[in-house]
């Protein structure tokens, strides 16, 4: 339905071809001011599903409208018209009992000057081909710093707006900080950047924190919703299997800046390039995400065919941004998308499974009934051995030509280097592999996505019949062959679909609101040139993720101010026209590590196992299959980034629960954000924030020897990177006052929250003053500015 905020939105974008500027006396455009209607009131009956079309009328194409119900030129003799304006109950449409609302009085009048106009359709507007717009030049432009800001600019103009104003020095370092690793600035950082005074001393702040190990953690938690990782099976008894490596990847692919095509290419068809590397074969742990079962008496056929949707919807929504999903049963009801193609599109992984469940004994060869797997190393122990070979080969370097007079030393050393990397090529891991079965199974459209049904047409590999088609010849396309075309720079949805959801990670919002669906039933970009400009970008700069992040975080947008007057809120309530940034809640991971980190336990450590933080005891108590017991880790993995916690899909962590993390279990292409008491609740009283809150008072007791006031502002500095007001000083040092007297009238209660958690406690002298400090501390960790990202 086009409501009013619609109509503004649609009234106001500026495309080339498909979404141009409407005015009073401009003429009907159908993607943006007819499709919306047919979409949201006919294509459900009247759409691309043949299976239950009704009337054998279908709206969503003008062969198929002008048959009998639209006349071109004349809505006076359109059946369409006199349906939508019928009083009639058996003749009007939508029909009643089909409880959609009818039409509004404006949306009739756009049908009627539409079809006299001459009901003219389009392709919808995800589908046309990218189009790289040349950068408007406004005059009096002295915001814009590049192109980003310049298609901005263009529109704030049209609007009549100014953009907000540039955030302050401090907001800018913590929200670079939190963007592009996923943690706080220290104190140390956040006064190093407010005193760097040359003018590219932001420019070098991105730079820096891009090379950041933690980008690549950073950036991976975001994919890893996308391509619903998680260490658990997801059906049945919800065990564990073996993807760790799988992690290491993909952080150090975006670590590395591996280009995106490349980055597609290695996940979905590793195994098919010539000499895959360990690597490369670690990367095909992607077609292995997906949820499946142990169980014993699981029917081979049926987990096929589950196994095989699964993939043909994770891919069509992390790479296409299109709801593949709709069509397992029947032609998608708003996308040209058919029972065949979604078949079709799962006929590329046939070659993936020999097998349905992966109950079975364990092994590592083709033969047992598990997935196949190989043994890889972890990133920290790939890094260790890069490291040994670099000293091995510069030693190797120096022993030949003329012997050096230490040589023996150097032998030494030598034998001692190699010994450790033998030592080092042991440390294997377990990891899930895709590795092709030789003869491809048969694949069928199943009717209504029955299993069970031997009756439907075969099908070959093959990609959505509506988008540019392969070219194999007589060869049978493989998934490489996909994975190759997905990146194929003529693809219309790839471009647009990954630039407008790292847009999402730094503006709040994507310049189309659909995250995980670009097609008919999602709204049309605000911004449809800057959009086709960025995804246009992507690939003429090779896929080079860093560079488009880089663009976006160093445009006069990203620097705005997320405060916006009152009268700009009111005319874009949505931010749809980005004259201001985005403010919102940090993802569940990122509230944890940032306490970690301000209190000092944070184990930074990149790659490798994964961490169990604290956990209720009997939380796994209706986990079986067998029965099990959660074990919270004892060392430092308890300390471990979020982007490493242990992701049982069944069960998934109360504390991530609580703050909307996803269970992986689909794709999530942005997450939900709630405010509930069990937020506030979890940062109070879990262990994990608990201990945080009780060692940083330990560290502010050991490191600030000033009074109250000034302890309260060195926390301050900790988790914010700022004094505290004279309110909240006001309102921290009676809090103080109160849990002294407290604490001090109940010593086992201060000696109790004293000792939460694997860390050291306090030593007895301090534990009345520690516990006091530590209330103030888990305040702090609770205050809706320290979990939010400005």
């Amino acid at each position: 339905m086009l409501n009013r905020s619609c109509l503004a939105l649609l009234a106001a974008t500026t495309i080339f071809g498909w979404c141009k500027s409407a005015t009073a006396d401009q003429s009907i455009e159908f993607n943006r001011d007819i499709r919306p209607i047919l979409s949201d009131r006919c294509f459900t009956c009247h759409g691309p599903d043949s299976g239950d079309r009704k009337a054998d009328l279908r709206l969503d194409t003008r062969e198929g409208a002008t048959e009998w119900t639209i006349v071109p030129g004349n809505a006076d003799e359109s059946e369409v018209i006199a349906r939508i304006t019928s009083d009639d109950p058996d003749l009007v449409m939508p029909p009643p009992e089909a409880e959609r609302k009818p039409l509004t009085k404006q949306e009739i009048e756009t049908l009627r000057k539409w079809i006299d106009a001459g009901a003219e359709y389009q392709r919808h507007w995800s589908y046309l081909p990218v189009e790289r717009p040349d950068a408007p030049q406004t005059d009096g432009d002295k915001w814009s710093r590049n192109d980003i800001d310049r298609f901005l600019y263009q529109r704030y103009q049209s609007e009549g707006i100014e953009p907000a104003d540039e955030a302050d020095r401090r907001t800018l370092v913590r929200r670079l900080y939190f963007d592009l690793t996923g943690l706080p600035p220290t104190p140390a950082e956040v006064a190093e950047f407010l005193a760097d005074e040359r003018p590219d001393a932001y420019e070098r702040l991105v730079d820096r924190l891009l090379t950041s190990p933690h980008y690549g953690e950073r950036m991976a938690q975001w994919w890893f919703d996308l391509v619903r990782f998680a260490n658990t099976v997801g059906y049945h008894g919800d065990q564990g299997h073996a993807v760790a490596p799988y992690r290491d990847y993909v952080i150090k692919s975006f670590n590395e800046n591996l280009p995106f095509d490349q980055f597609t290419i290695e996940q979905l068809a590793g195994d098919l390039l010539p000499e895959p590397t360990m690597w490369q074969r670690v990367a095909t742990c992607y077609n292995r995400l997906l949820q499946t079962t142990h169980e014993g008496g699981a029917q081979n056929k049926e987990y096929l065919a589950i196994h095989m949707a699964d993939r043909v919807r994770n891919v069509g929504e992390v790479w296409l941004a299109s709801s593949t999903g709709c069509a397992q049963c029947h032609d998608h009801k708003f996308d040209p998308i058919s029972t065949k193609d979604f078949y079709s599109l799962g006929a590329f992984f046939a070659d993936v499974d020999h097998y349905g469940s992966f109950a079975g004994p364990s092994g590592n060869t083709l033969e047992t009934e598990r997935p196949p797997e190989i043994l890889a190393w972890t990133l920290p122990t790939y890094e260790q051995i890069q490291s040994v070979d670099k000293k091995i080969a510069k030693l190797e370097e120096q022993l030949q030509g003329n012997i050096p007079k230490d040589w023996r030393d150097l032998q030494k050393q030598l034998t001692a280097l190699k010994a450790e990397r033998v030592d080092l090529e042991g440390k294997f891991v377990r990891v899930m592999v895709t590795d092709p079965i030789d003869e491809p199974r048969m694949v069928r459209v199943l009717n209504r996505g029955d299993w069970m049904d031997d009756t439907g047409e075969e099908v070959a590999p093959a990609v959505p019949h509506f988008l540019e088609q392969l070219d194999t010849g007589d060869r049978r396309a493989t998934r490489l062959d996909l994975a190759q075309w997905l990146v194929d720079g003529d693809n219309p949805l790839v471009g647009r679909t990954m630039t407008n959801r790292l847009w999402g990670l730094f503006f709040g919002r994507g310049l189309a609101e659909g995250l995980i669906d670009l097609g008919s039933q999602s709204a049309a970009p605000a911004q449809p040139e800057l959009l086709d400009w960025l995804a246009d970008e992507y690939v003429r700069s090779g896929w080079d993720t860093k560079h488009m992040v880089r663009l976006m975080v160093t445009s006069s947008a990203y620097r705005q101010s997320s405060v916006a007057s009152a009268e700009l809120v009111e005319q874009d309530p949505k931010n749809e026209w980005f004259a201001r940034q985005g403010r919102w809640r940090l993802d569940a991971e990122y509230i944890r590590d940032n306490a970690l980190l301000v209190s000092g336990l944070l184990n930074l450590s990149i790659g490798g196992e994964s961490g169990r933080p604290y956990q209720p005891g009997g939380y796994y108590a209706q986990l079986n299959f067998p029965e099990r017991e959660y074990k919270p880790a004892k060392d430092q993995l308890q300390y471990r980034r979020g982007v490493y916690t242990h992701w049982q899909r069944q069960f998934l962590h109360p504390a991530l629960l609580a703050f909307d993390a996803p269970s992986r279990e689909e794709c999530t292409a942005k997450r939900a954000v709630s405010n509930t008491p069990s937020g506030a609740l979890v940062l109070l009283n879990d262990p994990s924030y608990v201990e945080a809150s009780r060692v940083l008072a330990q560290r502010l007791l050991a490191e600030c020897d000033g009074k109250d006031n000034e302890r309260i502002n060195w926390l301050w500095q900790q988790a914010l990177g700022r004094d505290a007001t004279e309110d909240e000083q006001q309102v921290l040092e009676a809090l103080l006052v109160k849990h002294r007297r407290e604490y001090q009238d109940d010593p086992a209660a201060a000696e109790q929250i004293t000792s939460i958690g694997l860390s050291a406690a306090a030593s007895s002298e301090q534990v009345v003053e520690q516990a006091a400090w530590t209330s103030l501390c888990r305040v702090l960790l609770n205050l809706s500015e320290t979990i939010t990202r400005n």
